[in-house]
């Protein structure tokens, strides 16, 4: 995660100076919009910062993944006057974030007060790291990392939609339509993963409640279905999901490479970590998930 954050201190650094001597500047419409993008960021992050210190849960921004970029892309399309193409770019994202935050809710992460629900397990086993355990430390990495690094991180990799705005007025072409159907597809890899790791935990949970034979839940984690072929095959869809994404920018702009693609690479990176952390704690806690591991890659079949 300190690789990451060091990642991301960078992109910060670099971003700027790409675009004022390698990319074509920002217009002053594009300005204006980053502005009050960047004015959002700042008061979301900071209020999953004070309501995660005071609740104690820190799944604030987990809550806000799926509905984050959903706000950027729309409020990106508005002030470009619904321009087609961000207008099917914030459709696309909001047909992902409808499905994400429908898993999201059916795992318990919502509540009816707003900043209970399902914290992430991860978390919890994090806070016991020794370089972690001290309450200012803990209180730094949430501000830095899950607070800051994770919103920015979610601001950056939509950036794309502003890029766009330099192509408003030009009509779509194939690229945003091969994007679009892709992203599409790739939502729906991601839904049938999910499903699948849904109902496999369901069932096993269920077994276990009723004291039933476990059979394949036995092994404790699923790997059948889209499951045999990736260990994290939803990670997967996810990542080209927003790397497909950064397309419709070319489509706008006409250049095959901008500055907006560092979100997909920071993001590529942030779910290796994460994948990392998760199949360590996997691997202890089911003996079979190292044979698994050797069988099957972690994200791609091949």
């Amino acid at each position: 995660m300190l690789r990451n954050l060091l990642f991301l201190f960078c992109a910060i650094l670099l971003i700027p100076v790409s675009v004022i001597f390698f990319d074509v500047p920002l217009s002053e419409q594009q300005s204006a919009i980053f502005r009050t993008l960047l004015i959002l960021f700042f008061a979301v992050a900071a209020g999953c910062f004070v309501v995660s210190e005071i609740s104690r849960n820190y799944s604030q921004v987990d809550k806000l993944w799926s509905i984050m970029p959903i706000v950027y892309t729309w409020y990106i399309a508005f002030a470009s006057g619904f321009d087609p193409r961000l207008t099917l770019m914030a459709g696309v994202v909001t047909l992902w974030g409808l499905r994400l935050t429908f898993n999201f809710a059916r795992k318990g992460g919502y509540s009816l007060v707003p900043w209970k629900g399902e914290e992430d397990y991860r978390w919890a086993i994090l806070r016991k790291q020794p370089v972690l355990g001290s309450r200012w430390a803990w209180a730094a990495f949430n501000l830095f990392f899950i607070s800051f690094y994770q919103q920015g991180l979610i601001l950056v990799f939509t950036l794309p939609a502003l890029m766009a705005v330099q192509g408003v007025g030009h009509p779509l072409n194939w690229i945003d339509f091969l994007s679009a159907t892709v992203i599409i597809g790739l939502i729906t890899v991601e839904t049938i993963a999910d499903q699948q790791q849904y109902n496999f935990q369901t069932e096993k949970y269920r077994r276990i409640a009723a004291g039933k034979p476990m059979g394949e839940y036995n092994h404790g984690f699923v790997r059948t279905g889209l499951w045999a072929h990736s260990r994290h095959p939803n990670f997967a869809a996810e990542q080209m999901i927003w790397l497909v994404f950064y397309f419709f920018s070319v489509a706008a702009t006409g250049r095959w490479l901008n500055w907006t693609l560092a979100g997909s690479i920071l993001l590529m990176l942030l779910f290796l970590g994460s994948s990392d952390f998760t199949e360590k704690i996997s691997a202890e806690k089911y003996p079979e998930y190292s044979a698994y591991q050797k069988k099957v890659k972690r994200f791609l079949p091949f």
